[in-house]
């Protein structure tokens, strides 16, 4: 894709004066590994796609089933019982076929998180459990990568900005992860499909305003109840 071309793709974004072309040049110049490729990974994977981001790696190690519909669009009908980052993969490129996309098939343990993470700009955490959580903000204190988190359940999800030029992580708000068999999970209780649509953009968001400098907010964890439309912010 020659330079018109690319200006005319992503023009709307280099139009914004805090974007611009040289915010542009960062995008298509930034590493972001993004963690699962659920509700939340369906949206914040298109986005930072169609803005550019030039290599893209994903990691899940699960097979699209038939529940994940409702809410993961990045897949569809035929992608049952395919590997997810297969999935995620083939949309993306069809969406944008000029960004470097890489899948990772794997679990992430102890044992391999710091390779997989070692080499990224940001890491965007859209994992469902609490171990995953803990492991990733743990790893990116360790290595000061910049941890863009977010988490969903029934009408409520949560976003926020972790270890950011020295801003506070996970721990400094949570300082021990919750009783797994006391922590209500989509499985069980459900979730409406439109919430991950919610926080997976402004998770997207985050991670193109960090990318091209703009100031975002930090040591703070933003908390959103959909079926009240409540939205609190608590500073930590």
């Amino acid at each position: 894709m020659n330079s018109t071309d690319q200006f005319a793709r992503y023009s709307r974004q280099v139009f914004i004066e805090e974007v611009g072309i040289q915010g542009q040049r960062a995008i298509m110049n930034a590493r972001v590994l993004v963690i699962g490729v659920g509700g939340l990974g369906s949206i914040v994977l298109p986005y930072l796609a169609a803005a550019g981001v030039g290599n893209l790696t994903v990691v899940d190690f699960d097979k699209v089933e038939w529940h994940n519909l409702n809410r993961q669009i990045i897949h569809q009908e035929s992608s049952v019982g395919k590997p997810k980052v297969d999935s995620a993969s083939y949309f993306l490129q069809k969406l944008n076929s000029f960004i470097k996309i890489e899948t990772i098939e794997e679990r992430l343990d102890i044992l391999n998180v710091e390779k997989i993470i070692q080499s990224y700009d940001i890491i965007v955490d859209c994992s469902d459990n609490f171990e995953t959580r803990y492991l990733v903000n743990d790893t990116c204190v360790a290595l000061c990568k910049t941890l863009v988190y977010g988490s969903i359940f029934a009408f409520e999800g949560q976003v926020a900005v972790f270890n950011y030029q020295g801003s506070k992580h996970l721990r400094d708000i949570f300082p021990e992860p919750p009783d797994p068999d006391m922590v209500p999970n989509c499985d069980k209780n459900g979730v409406l499909g439109p919430l991950p649509g919610v926080i997976g953009s402004m998770m997207a968001m985050l991670t193109l305003q960090i990318i091209v400098g703009m100031n975002i907010p930090v040591n703070e964890i933003m908390l959103f109840d959909l079926r009240k439309w409540n939205y609190t912010k608590l500073l930590f």
